[in-house]
């Protein structure tokens, strides 16, 4: 602490350039096949700045690209940014790039200096988003297939805490990585994986950064398995609020205009239905004009949703102005459907997936299966499904961001009479737990907590159920569990592919 500071203040140094990492020009900065003596130049590259001219070529080796890229989604670039990832990917224009994380282009950038200076690896701590959801196909694929880039060591998703006073908690993870088609490496060298304070010796790393083959999990518009019913989320009311009442106000409508009870339903989002909240919703579909106009209250709702359309920038949203009793987006089933909420807590070994009735309208923060059967319940709540999900689907944070990818490409099983029969029995054992405990809400019994030991029994059950219609040992960790149904996905989408 009472040291004198002999190197304040900063000289300027050679080795040192300021500017933009993705549009300086890496190799005139290091040449990795020069020699000399020393260590490598240090690079502070910040984004921003672009148009810095390259310093000259260094004369010592340069081993490996380590850094920190900035974490910036899709949706929050700005126009410099994003014209940064188009000179990245302008040899790829073919590349889903657009969605990507803008840490992303810091990849493509090192994998292109890599493929022509083969004695280089990479480094990058990143957010954990690029080894999620849709993000993997879009980015990992062409790394692997054109850039022949190769996983060295990864370590799965942290939390990165600011030390700062307004704390900000970002989910990150490492990848090291070279280029295989560009260095005298076997493949099977044993790769390092990490997570948490573990470290496991592996022989490949895929996009997700496990132990498994290489899989790239696509949207798709149905179901893998054919002859199961399609996914979509519930009803979008964009609307302001203003057609969604709360219990006392849906009571006030009714002492004020009783004739209004068959324009009110009950209307959940995925946090009414995990905590057990009770709200309505004006649902005046196929309802004619005259059984809600004289209501005062109603037409003031109505002119508010049409104003907030109007002002809307999206064009479809005000073209749906004309139409304020409606909601923007209706996908009500006529049956009693299955619901999977969009985000659950990553703390819940199982998200709480249930039947509702159809009298019920459920909103686009979940989403609906109808008619679905104790058999596809069964399934979809199982640990096989619940390991499948955690692999594929996207983060919002940390809790898991479900998609209908991932509904759509799970790879089932293909039970036997008896198996599937058996799945039936312990997918109603699951429901006969649940409605044992009418007082508590699906965030009670599934706190892995609180769990209420006949609940986690009945899950158990099902999870052995399940595992038997695979064919997998009750023996087996969820790594290997992923690794397998990897393997049964690029069997059936290479049926569908005729390969």
């Amino acid at each position: 602490l009472h040291r004198n500071l002999d190197f304040l203040p900063l000289k300027t140094y050679d080795g040192i350039v300021e500017g933009n990492a993705l549009r300086i020009d890496w190799a005139a900065l290091v040449d990795a096949h020069s020699g000399g003596a020393g260590g490598p130049p240090a690079i502070a590259a910040s984004p921003g700045d672009a148009g810095v001219p390259p310093a000259a070529a260094s004369r010592h080796p340069f081993s490996y690209i380590i850094g920190n890229p900035p974490f910036v989604g899709h949706q929050f670039r700005s126009r410099e940014q994003a014209s940064d990832m188009d000179l990245v990917y302008a040899d790829w224009k073919d590349a889903n790039y657009g969605k990507l994380d803008y840490v992303c282009a810091w990849y493509k950038k090192a994998a292109d200096y890599m493929a022509a200076h083969s004695s280089a690896g990479a480094a990058f701590v990143a957010t954990n988003s690029i080894v999620q959801g849709e993000s993997v196909a879009a980015m990992w694929e062409p790394l692997f297939t054109r850039s022949g880039v190769e996983i060295d060591f990864a370590h799965r998703s942290f939390r990165w805490d600011s030390e700062s006073n307004a704390k900000a908690h970002v989910h990150c993870i490492v990848v090291g990585f070279h280029c295989a088609s560009g260095l005298d490496r076997p493949n099977e060298k044993k790769k390092l994986l990490f997570e948490g304070d573990r470290v496991r010796q592996v022989f490949h790393i895929n996009g997700y950064l496990l132990d498994a083959p290489d899989a790239f999990i696509r949207n798709r518009g149905a179901v893998l398995a054919p002859g199961l019913p399609k996914m979509s989320k519930g009803s979008q009311p964009t609307d302001g609020g203003n057609l969604i009442l709360s219990p006392s106000e849906r009571d006030s409508l009714l002492a004020d205009r009783p004739n209004l009870a068959d324009c009110i339903r009950q209307y959940i989002s995925a946090d009414d239905y995990i905590n057990r909240k009770t709200r309505y919703c004006l649902w005046l579909k196929d309802v004619s004009p005259n059984l809600y106009r004289s209501s005062p209250e109603v037409m003031r709702r109505l002119a508010a949703v049409a104003e907030l359309r109007r002002n809307s920038p999206t064009k479809s949203v005000q073209r749906d102005a004309e139409t304020p009793m409606l909601f923007t987006q209706i996908r009500q089933p006529e049956t009693d459907y299955l619901v999977v909420p969009e985000v659950s807590s990553e703390h819940r070994r199982y998200i709480p997936i249930g039947f509702i009735s159809h009298d019920i309208i459920v909103s686009n923060m979940l989403y609906v299966v109808p008619s679905a059967s104790h058999f596809l319940f069964g399934i979809l709540l199982s640990n096989v499904h619940m390991s499948w999900m955690r692999t594929v689907c996207g983060r919002m944070k940390s809790d898991y961001r479900y998609t209908p990818a991932v509904y759509n490409n799970f790879p089932w099983p293909t039970p036997t009479d008896e198996q599937k029969a058996r799945i039936e029995r312990t997918a109603q054992d699951i429901l006969d737990a649940r409605a044992r405990y009418p007082d508590s809400t699906l965030a009670d019994l599934y706190d892995e907590l609180t769990m209420p030991p006949d609940l986690r029994k009945a899950h158990q059950e099902n999870d052995r159920a399940v595992m038997a219609a695979y064919g997998f040992s009750t023996k087996m960790t969820e790594s290997e569990c992923i690794a397998a149904l990897f393997d049964r996905y690029r069997a059936l989408t290479g049926k569908e592919a005729g390969t």
